[in-house]
């Protein structure tokens, strides 16, 4: 499953003529829309989430200041508001609220203030212009981390809804796991390794066991088990994928 087209196409092109492949264009929360034989019962899933490398290093999908481009930032360029619209329609409180929960932006207010304002002027077309707004509301000095990369990564989990995704697929997915498969994560950021992290151990936590009753415990056992530690990559990975850096890979195996 990917919801971008072009991924989609590359994905046919490399991989088609191989009868065991099939690509969906949906996102992991659709799953349960979709025509997948034995789609009720998977030996596994994986699930790289975030941006992709295509996204990034194209500048007309506006995901990156490192290039100019139009402010569109959609992973599905099909459908949805651009993130030139999102910042056009959303207001100033809840910019702020997303900046600082999916930004961990710690001048989210600031930032907010400066991006509505020139929202409102249509100064607000093009990802250098975005970049420009947000560094001008941002102090620090020169040669740290880009001052527009937080805000750059809540505006586009805010315009893909992507955490409300993550959760609800996640949700799907594990429910449709069979017994002794295994679901792999791999993150990119702290919001979603948080999320994640969070939901295989709510699975794997056995069930309270009720005061006074007479139950076995046996009945109480969790159906899910984390495997092993979470897994960063090593030296080499880095330095052959520099954009790997950030990445988590947990898993989650289904017991019974």
């Amino acid at each position: 499953l990917d919801q971008d087209p072009e991924a989609v196409a590359a994905a046919r092109e490399r991989f088609g003529a191989d009868e065991r492949f099939a690509i969906w264009r949906a996102n992991f929360a659709d799953i349960d829309r979709l025509p997948i034989p034995d789609a009720d019962r998977f030996d596994g899933v994986l699930m790289d989430l975030g941006v992709s490398s295509p996204q990034l290093d194209q500048p007309g999908r506006g995901f990156s200041f490192r290039a100019d481009g139009p402010l569109d930032m959609r992973m599905d360029t099909t459908r949805g508001e651009t993130a030139a619209e999102y910042l056009r329609r959303v207001s100033e409180r809840e910019l702020k609220r997303i900046l600082k929960v999916y930004g961990e932006e710690r001048y989210a207010g600031r930032v907010a203030s400066a991006i509505s304002r020139a929202a409102r002027r249509g100064a607000l077309q093009t990802t250098a212009q975005l970049a420009d707004v947000v560094r001008s509301a941002i102090p620090g000095r020169p040669g740290e981390k880009d001052k527009a990369t937080r805000s750059f990564q809540a505006i586009r989990i805010a315009v893909n809804r992507e955490m409300e995704a993550l959760a609800t697929g996640l949700e799907k997915m594990v429910q449709r796991l069979d017994k002794g498969a295994r679901l792999v994560a791999i993150t990119f950021h702290s919001l979603e390794d948080r999320l994640v992290k969070q939901a295989f151990r709510r699975l794997s936590s056995p069930a309270p066991l009720p005061r006074k009753l007479p139950v076995p415990a046996a009945d109480f056992k969790p159906s899910f088990q984390v495997v092993g530690k979470p897994l960063k990559p090593s030296a080499e990975e880095i330095s052959a994928n520099p954009r790997a850096r950030s990445a988590t890979l947990r898993v989650l195996e289904k017991l019974a």
